[in-house]
């Protein structure tokens, strides 16, 4: 724990400015990010009595060992620099608003020649229309396959699409006249485009217009007595209608805003949002944060308003937007948010009328949003504090492990050796700091060695990024080791130090091996040959489910209802999981390897041309070398080293019986059909165990 005046800028350092600042830990990472109108007043309130701080400022202060800042001409400036900082560093004691679930867009695809409605999650790509977000996945679908009556416009995967366009026959909506059909030219381009542009305007709000055209439409089929035409109509009006009322009106005036209300306690904040189109409710969504500051509701909701709108342009962000409480100052925000709009932007709390009343709904949904997080979490705070605790008790460990990192060896009969590293925080998976690693010391199937390699490879690394950190050197030119891809120390040279996260910067209080005594002996002389002797280490034995301890000749026995093992189990399975998926990949890459991969300088484009211009590897190995030099961007000496690479890689010809003609099978021991030797009984790879 930090003093906080052992980092205290001398008075006067500290500009009376606009600016945002950055504290960080002894290892120099970035721990929060904030902001100020003035500088010098705000980081004055961090360095006075910690008994007067806020619990979590206190905790905030204590951890770090530094802090830093960086002026700026405006508070709207400060506003953009400190959200882009918070999304590149991920401070841990910002407010961060975790999204309970990712949330289904209806999503209209633009930027293709033929648009596709589809649902779609994650990050919004550039050129696509998105609608919503919507609670459930079954809503957007039930939404489109009413309103596709109306508008025929192509759901289909590229795959299907192309099949079809291939073959000429459209899929099943486009023979029930639910798709267009653009793939077999039943409409060009262009009025399949005007089309997804109406969907569009539909899903806009602009509703009326459509309805009104279509019951023209069906009067005139009426009075021309085309009643097959003038059913049809109708039927389609119902759905358009159909689709509609699923979002009730709820502003009489069509307004396009957006209502966000809060809901919190000392601990934990619940923010709610209403997407209101066009009058109607298009979309819900809510996040949850701790309150790791002490924080007002003005600044939870300019986080919120930052996280939901900082990624948005233009119609994304809504001409208003109601709020429970303004952040101070709002002036700031108001601008920001004009400047990702492209035009103003109302930001205000509601009064009196529909919106207010609408506001109190949102309120309530935020209420019970708080309460039903905090009745999940509750149970699971409890139980990993005790899955902590009990790790503690029976490892004998000073404290609680909070970071706990485990490793895995996995290979196939001794080939693709690979290992594992996953990090679990607090008893959740940090899987941002996942590794993987090839064994590259040795040839062949021995754990304990691999085991030895990972681990002194790891923790080199480790070592490496503390010098970095000045941690043990006096000047400030210190010189850092290099590392090479294997974890080696192969020179020196300055570095940068930014406060990003490092690969291996952080230090776990436990390593857990998957393996018994010898496995946690030889990760344990690892850390002994680096002179690493405050990190515990223990590993978990499969067969019992034993614990074991460096130099103990017997195991410690948890009981099967410890929180304490369940925890432990879950990371030795995480961890043997990634190691598995990465040996199958290794190993599926291997299988796929074809002569061209030993083409020097033929990369991935120039090989899928040559493929795509003979159409197999059969035919190009057939091919001359004039031949090979029409694939655009192949050379003569490039056709001359492929023409060699296929030469020596084809397969032997079969041997014949020149009295009979008859081929003769290969006895066991002579040469495969890849031209490898194969041993007698040689076991199938197929049943080969990994572990």
């Amino acid at each position: 724990m930090a003093d906080p005046s052992s980092y205290r800028p001398k008075p006067g350092e500290i500009p009376d400015s606009p600016g945002v600042y950055r504290f960080r830990d002894e290892h120099r990472r970035v721990i929060y990010v904030g902001k100020a109108k003035s500088l010098r007043q705000r980081l004055a309130n961090y360095f006075q009595d910690l008994a007067g701080l806020h619990p979590r400022t206190r905790s905030m202060v204590t951890t770090a060992a530094s802090v830093e800042w960086t002026v700026v001409s405006t508070e709207v400036e400060a506003l953009q620099l400190e959200y882009s900082w918070i999304k590149e560093y991920d401070p841990r004691f910002n407010v961060k608003y975790r999204d309970d679930k990712s949330y289904p867009y209806l999503a209209v695809t633009m930027n293709e020649e033929y648009p596709r409605v589809q649902v779609m999650r994650g990050h919004k790509k550039k050129g696509v229309r998105y609608f919503g977000p919507y609670a459930h996945a079954w809503a957007i679908r039930d939404t489109v396959d009413l309103l596709l009556r109306v508008f025929p416009v192509r759901t289909c995967s590229a795959g299907v699409f192309k099949n079809a366009a291939r073959t000429g026959r459209p899929c099943l909506l486009g023979y029930i006249g639910k798709c267009s059909a653009p793939c077999v030219d039943r409409v060009s381009a262009e009025e399949h485009r005007e089309l997804a542009d109406e969907f569009c305007d539909f899903m806009t709000g602009r509703t009326n217009t459509y309805i009104r055209r279509l019951e023209k439409q069906m009067a005139e089929a009426a009075d021309e007595m085309e009643y097959e035409r003038a059913a049809r109509l109708r039927d389609d009006i119902g759905a358009l209608k159909k689709a509609m009322e699923k979002n009730a009106v709820v502003l009489a005036d069509a307004t396009d805003a957006d209502l966000i209300a809060v809901a919190e306690d000392e601990l934990e904040a619940a923010v709610q949002i209403f997407h209101v189109r066009g009058g109607r409710v298009r979309g819900q969504r809510g996040w949850v944060t701790d309150k790791v500051e002490e924080i007002t509701t003005g600044a939870l909701v300019e986080h919120a308003l930052q996280q939901l709108y900082g990624e948005e342009t233009g119609d994304a962000v809504p001409k208003e937007v109601l709020v429970p409480a303004l952040p101070d100052p709002v002036e700031p925000v108001q601008e920001w948010l004009a400047g990702r709009r492209g035009s103003g932007v109302s930001l205000r709390i509601p009064q009196r009328g529909d919106k207010k009343a609408l506001m109190e709904t949102v309120e309530r949904n935020a209420q019970q949003a708080l309460v039903l997080h905090k009745t999940k979490r509750a149970s699971d705070l409890t139980t990993r504090s005790r899955a902590l605790e009990e790790i503690a008790d029976a490892l004998d460990l000073d404290s609680a492990p909070l970071r706990i990192e485990c490793y895995d060896i996995s290979h196939l009969q001794g080939d693709d050796v690979v290992a594992s590293m996953v990090v679990f925080e607090d008893g959740l998976a940090r899987k941002s700091e996942y590794r993987r690693f090839q064994i590259k010391g040795f040839a062949g199937q021995d754990d304990v060695r691999s085991m030895h390699e990972v681990i002194t490879r790891r923790f080199r690394r480790y070592l490496a990024e503390k010098e970095k950190t000045g941690e043990w050197t006096d000047g400030e030119d210190a010189e850092t080791p290099e590392i090479d891809r294997n974890g080696d120390i192969v020179g020196t040279g300055p570095t940068e130090d930014d406060g990003r996260p490092k690969k291996f910067a952080y230090p776990p209080q436990l390593v857990v091996v998957d393996g018994g005594a010898p496995q946690v002996a030889a990760a344990r002389r690892a850390l002994d040959e680096l002179g690493i002797d405050d990190i515990a280490v223990c590993g978990l034995a499969k067969r019992l489910e034993e614990v074991w301890l460096p130099g103990d000749d017997d195991p410690v026995v948890l009981p099967r209802t410890s929180e304490g093992l369940y925890l432990l189990q879950r990371i030795r399975d995480e961890a043997h999981r990634f190691a598995i998926t990465y040996q199958r990949a290794k190993r599926s890459k291997r299988f796929r390897s074809s002569p061209l991969d030993d083409v020097p300088g033929l990369g991935d484009t120039r090989k899928q041309a040559l493929l795509k211009h003979f159409g197999s590897l059969k035919k190009l190995r057939s091919a001359t070398i004039d031949q090979i030099c029409e694939v655009p961007g192949i050379g003569r000496k490039t056709a001359e080293t492929i023409a060699v690479a296929l030469a020596r890689s084809a397969p032997a010809a079969p041997a014949v019986n020149t009295a009979t003609g008859e081929i003769m099978e290969e006895e066991p021991g002579t040469m495969g059909s890849s031209g490898e030797p194969v041993a007698a009984g040689a076991p199938d790879e197929r049943r080969g165990q990994e572990t």
